[in-house]
């Protein structure tokens, strides 16, 4: 964060104010507009601070009051992503006037956060949840997932699915009974071998998009790696590991004694659902051609991981580059 202040500070439009002035970090949290005690402030300012941030329609609003329940018993701020515009809905729910309420119209988590989650505005908070709406939490428990994470340093990590999920695309995210957490899965089938020599995706470093939980540092890298104007996110998530900070074979994990069921329900876009998956594949193709055409630009950047990869696993080169 101080990296990130020298340089907001060092920025030309800024030249006309005195260094002191400027805040760097700022929140989410509501402000009340009387005075509150000093002894209160300075509570609220050494208590940690976590976030969870949703995007959510009417059409689940059990299941996501179910969720946020879990979440409010630990003290999260929550930020509810309304992509139906349907924000009168909520207002019956006890907790709503204590969340953070944003409307946009048919836009995905990553737009939403994209513009919404800056790295100056969630500084506080120490983790970063950026769920999807369609998780079902009765084996989730938000501290005890908190307290793993922290005991292994994970930076990056998510719950592990339920066997029994619907939409599971990466063996890696799927729970494994007798662990607490992994890091990697062992699989010899199909094109990618998975083995004691991968240590990168999807083998190992790998977490989905549906519900990735951030460091504040990871996600200070993570926001800046999603593209303004690639609304689906799609192919990012291979390349989150680059903001483990460290090896993402260590850094990133899934952790299996907190888990939840992917119920894959399809809210977003509706009956457009076929051209929302043809727009996100255009997408990923733009994606991993704006990544090869940076690191071939940047002719400082050195890749942390691609050397290890090449040496241990040349065949999973050809793969993700397709």
């Amino acid at each position: 964060m101080q990296r990130f202040y020298e340089s907001v500070s060092a920025s030309t439009s800024l030249k006309g104010l005195p260094r002191g002035i400027i805040e760097a970090k700022s929140d989410l949290e509501l402000k009340p507009l009387w005075s509150t005690s000093s002894s209160k402030l300075e509570t609220n300012i050494s208590a940690p601070h976590n976030l969870l941030a949703i995007p959510v329609g009417l059409k689940q609003k059990r299941n996501v009051n179910t969720i946020v329940q879990k979440f409010l018993q630990e003290n999260f701020t929550i930020i509810l992503f309304h992509y139906d515009g349907r924000l009168d809905g909520w207002q019956d729910l006890e907790w709503s006037n204590k969340a953070i309420h944003i409307v946009a119209e048919n836009q995905t988590k990553w737009w939403f956060a994209k513009r919404f989650l800056h790295p100056a505005a969630v500084s506080i908070y120490d983790y970063i949840f950026l769920w999807d709406e369609d998780l079902g939490v009765q084996h989730f428990n938000p501290k005890r997932y908190l307290d793993i994470v922290k005991t292994e340093g994970l930076e990056i990590s998510q719950p592990a699915l339920d066997p029994n999920s619907t939409g599971i695309h990466h063996r890696i995210t799927v729970r494994k009974k007798a662990n607490k957490l992994h890091r990697r899965v062992y699989d010899s089938r199909g094109s990618v071998k998975c083995s004691d020599a991968s240590d990168g995706p999807p083998c190992a470093g790998f977490v989905e998009g549906m519900a990735p939980v951030f460091s504040r540092a990871a996600w200070h890298c993570a926001w800046h790696l999603i593209q303004n104007d690639l609304v689906h996110g799609w192919g990012m998530d291979i390349k989150l590991g680059y903001c483990a900070q460290g090896e993402r074979s260590k850094k990133v994990g899934i952790v299996d004694s907190e888990y939840v069921v992917h119920q894959g329900i399809q809210s977003l876009g509706g009956p457009s659902a076929k051209k929302i998956r043809r727009q996100s594949t255009l997408e990923l193709t733009t994606f991993k051609q704006r990544w090869e055409k940076a690191v071939q630009e940047d002719r400082n950047w050195v890749d942390p991981f691609l050397r290890r990869i090449r040496r241990h696993n040349p065949r999973l080169i050809s793969s993700l580059d397709t």
